[in-house]
Parts: structure tokens; C-alpha cells; sequence
């Protein structure tokens, strides 16, 4: 596989986590019994693994590792805490309040990520 096809790869597989994540939000705010579909429990878990995964072999392939590059540190953190939120938003949350504020929470923190892997700016923002 190419850099750019694993590139691709990770991309697709971003967006596609993303979409799975603000589906399941919505189902969470709308208490849909949807959310306890089998497929609703794995293949979130599946495309994040596959994720991880392209984004560690392409910070291999291109020697680009946290720590060494600000944007690439940030998207570390930021995912850190993007997935913390969305453990909160999805599972933890106590209240449909504490809940839905941790869903828009993770939803900014993906945007973010989306934003510095983009732009390659850790300051995207200002």
C-alpha cells in the first residue's frame, strides 16, 4: 500500500467514525432503541481500530511522531480528549443534560482534529 492510498484509508475512515458518532449521538438525545443493535456496538469499535492503526502506520511511514510536530501533538490531545467526551456522552453521562453537553463537546473536538490535520496548524483556531 501507498502513502497516499493509506492516507486515503485513514481519511475515509475518520469520516467514517465521525458519522458513526454523531448517529449514535442522535440516537442517544432521542432515546432510540437503535442504539442497541449489535452492529451499533461493533462497527464503531472496528473503524476506530482501523483508524488507529493507519494513523500509526502513516506517522511511521512519514517519520512524524507527537511530540516532534505541535499539529500532530494536538490532534493527539485533542483525540484524548474527544474520546473521553464521547465515553461521557455515549456511556458515562449520569443526565441527558451532562450528556448532550458532552456529545457537542466531542463534536467540537472532532472538528478540531479535522481542522489541524488539515491545516497542519495546531492554532487553527485563532
Amino acid at each position: 500500500m501507498s502513502y497516499i492510498a493509506l492516507k486515503h484509508l485513514h481519511m475515509n475512515l475518520a469520516a467514517l467514525s465521525g458519522l458513526l458518532f454523531l448517529v449514535r449521538g442522535i440516537w442517544m438525545l432521542s432515546d432510540s432503541s437503535r442504539l442497541q443493535a449489535r452492529w451499533v456496538k461493533i462497527a464503531p469499535h472496528l473503524v476506530d481500530t482501523l483508524l488507529l492503526a493507519s494513523a500509526i502506520g502513516l506517522a511511521v511511514w512519514s517519520r512524524q511522531y507527537p511530540g516532534q510536530f505541535p499539529w500532530l501533538t494536538a490532534k493527539v490531545a485533542a483525540l484524548l480528549a474527544y474520546i473521553v467526551l464521547g465515553s461521557i456522552a455515549l456511556k458515562r453521562g449520569r443526565t441527558r443534560g451532562v450528556r448532550g453537553a458532552a456529545f457537542a463537546a466531542a463534536l467540537a473536538c472532532f472538528a478540531y482534529i479535522v481542522a489541524v490535520a488539515l491545516t497542519k496548524n495546531p492554532l487553527v483556531l485563532f
